[in-house]
């Protein structure tokens, strides 16, 4: 049996881990394993909840790009739960602590990594979820480097979702809002209203939501938007947001995005976009004199930032959830995640 808080057996009996597990695109078992035990500089956690995502059902579908992901792997990505043992060299001190932790597993020693840009690390992709083991499972093994500790009363169900909102606040801290700016998200997604939060926050003169969504729309009201309107009627606001900050990744949100900024106003695209994007008018872009930044994931800073404000109450990323399943209905969880519902938001498993 490995050192570590825990130990490798509970009542004279080998402790056991259950855990998703995607062998190809399309399929999927339930599996029952001797628990993992932390490595050198790593940490056993036990998940408490796990978001499911539209990457999480492109895995699942074979859609996702090749080497963004390996099989057989364990999805689950967005997550939180409490550290259960330590292995060698990690401080004793965290068994027992809530925590998250970061998805990238970046080198530390790269160029970007050094800038602290360490979503662009440029070492080989490794992701938790993709190609290391994600917690769709009772216990995930993670670097210990790489954690967020929670205040001890820290609401394990709404911190499942510090991953988007860690990618969000990238965006947020890249458009370094002002009070009084007119600010517009486009897309009223997971990532659009934990933006709506964000920016609420930050005292803008009109926080704008544009989604088709009626729905969804009212729910970003609901949480600190100032005015709704559908795509169709976005003509009517072009080149009036000081700020806008993009979440959809849909065909047209990037072009649609820019039409939205005033002449020499922000714009940062936010959403994961797929090829058959429509690209962003050259002509209008110089033009206008727009500065336009995306985002790739969440380097350090910006879970840093997200725990803050999340430990702070700044952010309520459990009023995102709409549904749970346990492990055994990961087919009927998976379903509802992009099948269109607009009254489905963030779906939770709960090993």
């Amino acid at each position: 049996m490995s050192g570590g808080a825990g130990g490798g057996f509970e009542g004279g009996a080998p402790a056991t881990s259950r855990a998703i597990v995607v062998d190809v695109p399309g399929t999927h078992r339930l599996v029952t394993r001797p628990r993992p035990e932390p490595g050198p500089g790593e940490v056993l956690v036990e998940v408490a909840a796990a978001g499911i995502c539209l990457s999480d059902r492109e895995v699942y579908d074979g859609h996702r790009a090749p080497g963004y992901v390996r099989y057989p792997v364990t999805p689950g990505h967005e997550w939180s739960g409490t550290v259960v043992a330590a292995g060698p060299g990690v401080d004793p001190a965290l068994v027992g602590r809530r925590t998250v932790a970061e998805g990238f597993r970046s080198c530390g020693t790269c160029e970007r990594c050094r800038a602290g840009d360490t979503s662009l690390c440029s070492a080989a992709y490794a992701e938790t979820g993709f190609t290391h083991p994600g917690a769709f499972a009772d216990h995930l093994v993670v670097p210990a480097r790489l954690l967020h500790p929670l205040p001890d009363d820290a609401d394990l169900r709404g911190a499942a979702l510090l991953e988007p909102a860690a990618v969000v606040a990238a965006a947020v801290r890249a458009a370094a809002p002002e009070p009084g700016e007119r600010v517009a998200v486009v897309g009223a997604g997971t990532l659009g209203l934990l933006a709506v939060q964000f920016l609420a926050a930050s005292s803008p003169g009109e926080l704008a939501v544009v989604d088709p969504r009626h729905e969804r729309a009212e729910l970003a009201c609901r949480m600190g938007a100032t005015e709704a309107r559908a795509p169709v009627h976005s003509p009517e606001v072009h080149g009036r947001y000081d700020l806008v900050v993009e979440t959809a990744g849909a065909r047209t949100t990037a072009a649609d995005a820019c039409l939205l900024a005033r002449r020499g106003g922000r714009v940062v695209l936010t959403g994961m976009f797929a090829r058959g994007a429509v690209g962003i008018d050259p002509v209008h872009l110089s033009v206008s004199q727009l500065t336009v930044r995306s985002i790739f994931g969440a380097p350090s800073a910006a879970w840093s930032f997200a725990v803050r404000a999340y430990s702070s109450g700044l952010i309520d990323p459990a009023s995102l959830i709409t549904h749970e399943f346990p492990l055994e209905r990961y087919a009927d969880a998976l379903a509802l995640v992009g099948g269109g519902d607009p009254k489905t938001g963030k779906v939770l498993l709960r090993p």
